[in-house]
């Protein structure tokens, strides 16, 4: 696949935000996050397989895992009372039981938005440095940490994980250009890096030359507009939190400590119907359906709060409506 025309502006980028020096030479090139997890896994697993990951999980992730005909091992985010967290030691003893030996972590979680700590991501490496597995590490949100959280690269917490990590990243979150079908992996196995060379050049797809210039200029001259992008998400995260708090206390809300998606606890309504299907009827709301994101996901519902203060006022507003006339 050859080296990426973003490894230096993304090794640039990683150190300037994260203080972390990833290598060059082992950055590679994708179209998306997804295609990447599925090259990954189509080169490193095998059919009946085992995949961990935590769940809820974004859909397509687990979609993959289920078409490549892979077996997910599943590691419950659950709220603790202040925060969403995972059980590592269950985590551990469900991979060794099943001889996984690979592992996928979405950090910043999506749906949830939880941002991993340094204690909780050194735990996962220490069950992949035990476990010898490999670790795909999607990042892809790591830009859109509200402060005081702060995004930690899993590879950069030292040789011993950054050697068996994949770290996959895009611009496309953070600067709305999904559509120019451009990431980047920063590959840390050497066995891996030699099966991807291995492969004709456009096996897998090549990089939009668009998609690479608007990332190098998001990259490089975005900084401005990202900062000015993370005051009105913050100031629409708050909006649900008290929009909800005053007319639709029900709902369970966390602000995310990442990401613009909301992660609506509708449990306490007791609605025949599924909360994104209710909310797409009774208030023409569309939402992402908490089922689809697999375990734990049942009577969630997300909310993609990435628009105007005003549409997303709307959007609550008639959400409420909803509620209030269904009791």
């Amino acid at each position: 696949m050859g080296l990426s025309p973003l490894a230096e502006p993304f090794a640039r980028r990683m150190t300037e935000l994260h203080d972390w020096q990833p290598r060059p030479d082992w950055v590679r090139n994708f179209s998306d996050l997804i295609q990447a997890i599925q090259v990954v896994l189509y080169l490193t697993t095998r059919p009946g397989e085992a995949i961990a990951l935590h769940t809820p999980n974004y859909p397509p992730i687990l979609k993959s895992i289920t078409m490549m005909g892979r077996r997910a091992i599943f590691s419950p985010m659950e709220w603790t009372g202040d925060d969403w967290g995972f059980d590592p030691a269950r985590l551990e003893q469900d991979v060794a039981k099943a001889g996984c030996r690979t592992l996928i972590i979405v950090n910043p979680h999506n749906p949830t938005g939880h941002v991993y700590t340094t204690a909780e991501l050194q735990a996962l490496a220490d069950i992949a440095v035990r476990n010898d597995m490999l670790v795909v590490a999607d990042e892809i949100f790591a830009e859109l940490a509200y402060s005081p959280h702060r995004h930690v690269p899993l590879a950069s917490l030292g040789p011993d994980i950054a050697d068996r990590t994949v770290t996959l990243t895009s611009a496309t979150k953070a600067f709305n250009m999904a559509g120019l079908r451009c990431a980047v992996a920063h590959v840390g196995s050497a066995r891996l890096r030699e099966a991807l060379d291995a492969c004709p050049p456009d096996l897998f797809g090549v990089l939009d030359v668009l998609g690479v210039e608007a990332t190098r200029a998001a990259w490089e001259k975005g900084g401005t507009w990202l900062a000015a992008l993370m005051d009105h998400l913050g100031e629409n995260r708050d909006l649900i939190a008290d929009t909800l708090a005053a007319w639709a206390p029900a709902i369970g809300y966390h602000p995310p400590q990442a990401t613009y998606l909301a992660w609506l606890d509708c449990r306490r309504l007791e609605m025949a119907m599924e909360p994104a299907a209710f909310f797409k009827e009774k208030a023409k709301v569309a939402l992402s359906s908490g089922e689809n994101y697999g375990p734990g996901g049942a009577g969630f519902a997300r909310l993609n709060f990435a628009t105007s203060a005003a549409i997303l006022g709307e959007i609550l507003n008639t959400m409420a409506d909803a509620v209030d006339g269904a009791q």
